[in-house]
């Protein structure tokens, strides 16, 4: 039970009693690919911390748009689960499981006593907490003031995982970037005339990653 500890090195220097209190309180659960974690109104009861697999965090509109905020991936926590424990809110937002995921659920009370007299977990939280929300305001401001054709780009490299291929449909894809359906469409035209992609129904193969990728480094220039 406490070997799941290693994955995370922030967590090493907690000390001997903290440690044992947290391996004892928390439970290692598995969710199933396609559950919804947490939605809009719900209160967390437990603070993931995912050994396996992806979740996927996004906002919906009262209209049903939606878009992407950040994946929580192995070794990782949930920046929103963090924030509405610390201050006793419900969430503002859902999380689905990407792929099956296996997790442990430190629950409430114990991560209130750990975080009230623990100093190492304490600096754990905060500084996985700080982290998150730093790519959050990167999100933010890409949205902001980032061309869609770059942000695309980015994505579509992203999300490709080595497989050359995204299984994702233009309206998924519009949630990802949190811009309207047409223009990734329109995008995603261009991109096929280029040569870069291929389409076909849920399905964009990558066909020439690195005519992506040179588009994409244009945002570091």
């Amino acid at each position: 039970m406490t070997d799941w500890i290693k994955q995370f090195p922030g967590l090493s220097r907690i000390e001997p009693a903290v440690r044992d209190a947290l391996t004892r309180k928390s439970a290692i659960i598995a969710v199933p690919q396609g559950t919804v974690i947490f939605g809009p109104g719900k209160s967390p009861e437990n603070l993931l911390l995912l050994l396996e697999g992806r979740v996927r965090v996004q906002q919906v509109s009262e209209g049903g748009r939606e878009i992407v905020l950040y994946r929580v991936e192995a070794g990782q926590s949930c920046v929103l689960t963090t924030a509405c424990l610390l201050a006793h809110e419900d969430y503002s937002a859902q999380g689905i499981a990407e792929t099956n995921v296996r997790a442990v659920a430190i629950p409430r009370a114990v991560f209130d006593d750990l975080v009230s007299q623990s100093v190492a977990f304490r600096s754990f939280i905060f500084t996985a907490y700080s982290k998150r929300i730093t790519d959050l305001f990167q999100v933010i401001e890409d949205i902001a003031f980032q061309r869609v054709d770059i942000r695309l780009a980015q994505k579509l490299i992203d999300l490709e995982r080595g497989a050359r291929q995204i299984k994702a449909t233009h309206q998924q894809m519009a949630a990802e970037l949190g811009t309207a359906r047409e223009v990734v469409s329109r995008q995603l035209g261009e991109f096929q005339r280029r040569g870069w992609i291929r389409q076909s129904r849920g399905t964009i193969d990558l066909v020439d990653i690195a005519g992506l990728e040179r588009l994409a480094a244009l945002d570091a220039g």
